[in-house]
């Protein structure tokens, strides 16, 4: 553990690192400080640092298990101490870091008897293992086990779906968070004229980053999110521009989900996380404050389109992926060129 001694500066706007400890393998602590900041200030980045800290790093999880042998989730295999639901959820609990981006095989293959943990993971180059001595399996006879994984990078979180089943092939809820949990907390001191204030923040992370990792990496993604007001030039929209433009049309439900189109509360109970899109496209919609699948159907794909770097082949995937997802039938001319 590391601890330094709290001093504050009466100018210049300075950030220190005043506590720094890693629990284990899979939990570090950290704890920082920036001051002196006006009244006020220090909510207004505390907030938003919690919030980038835990919703925008990207993280490394094992995102599907595959085995022949295995016939589904909850059967018990002869020679293996654990059933095939512990297994999955002892693979939820590697953490891994990389920088890989898409989809990534990896594989375990052992003979038993004996331990399987998580070095006998053989990994592509581009990642690694953060805790090599996680659990996975115990093998109690001779045999031999082979599991197929998929490794994947995003943001969030990602829950199985029952209908994503498929051949001896298992989906596993996956925690792409690096950070675990982030707290902010406020000194005031001065008079009441002259008050100044000490932001703290409090950051643990899984090991796949340190605090001091995932503070940078929070900090530059709130700076890209605001280069566009500093730099963009301000679009001159006139209306009369606009009569000629035909708006297209909000995403069309099939009608056994028109009640549910209705309840805003479930459709906003379920995140863009969740629904598989690519890093473009899920970047796009958060930057545009799409956070829920009420936020994206409350949007025409015109709306969609008039986002920066969003094409007409992004929109096709939205929709492929909410058909998938969600069983929607789409009319066939729902998009347009112009």
């Amino acid at each position: 553990m590391v601890r330094e001694k709290v001093t504050v500066s009466t100018r210049t706007l300075q950030w220190k690192c005043v506590e720094s400890r890693a629990d284990s393998k899979r939990l570090y602590y950290g704890r920082f400080i920036l001051s002196p900041l006006r009244k006020g200030q220090a909510d207004t980045i505390g907030i938003a640092m919690r919030r980038a800290l835990l919703g925008e790093l990207e993280g490394t999880c094992i995102t599907r298990a595959k085995s022949e042998k295995i016939p589904h989730e909850y059967s018990t295999l002869v020679g293996i101490q654990e059933t095939v639901h512990e297994i999955l959820m002892n693979l939820k609990e590697v953490v891994l870091r990389s920088n890989l981006y898409g989809i990534r095989n990896a594989s375990i293959c052992v003979r038993g008897p004996g331990s399987v943990t998580a070095q006998d993971i053989i990994l592509p180059p581009s990642v690694e293992i953060v805790d090599n001595t996680q659990h996975i399996v115990t093998l109690t006879e001779p045999i031999d086990l082979c599991i197929g994984l998929q490794i994947e990078r995003s943001r969030g979180y990602c829950i199985k779906t029952p209908n994503n089943f498929q051949n001896g092939s298992y989906p596993i809820d996956a925690v792409f968070m690096p950070v675990r949990n982030a707290n902010h907390s406020i000194h005031s001191y001065g008079n009441d004229n002259e008050k100044q204030e000490i932001l703290f923040l409090e950051i643990w992370t899984n090991g796949s980053l340190t605090p001091k990792e995932a503070l940078h990496e929070a900090s530059r993604n709130l700076i890209d999110f605001l280069i566009p007001f500093i730099h963009g030039e301000e679009e001159n929209l006139h209306l009369e521009n606009n009569q000629h433009k035909v708006t297209l049309p909000f995403f069309i439900f099939h009608k056994k989900w028109t009640k549910l189109r209705k309840n805003t509360k479930v459709l906003n109970s379920i995140f863009i996380d969740q629904l598989e899109l690519s890093p473009q496209i899920y970047t796009c919609l958060k930057r545009s404050n799409i956070h829920t699948l009420l936020d994206l159907l409350n949007n025409s794909q015109e709306d969609l389109m008039k986002m920066d770097h969003f094409s007409i082949e992004d929109i096709k995937h939205i929709l492929d992926v909410l058909e998938k997802h969600f069983t929607i039938d789409l009319p066939k001319n729902e998009f347009s060129t112009h």
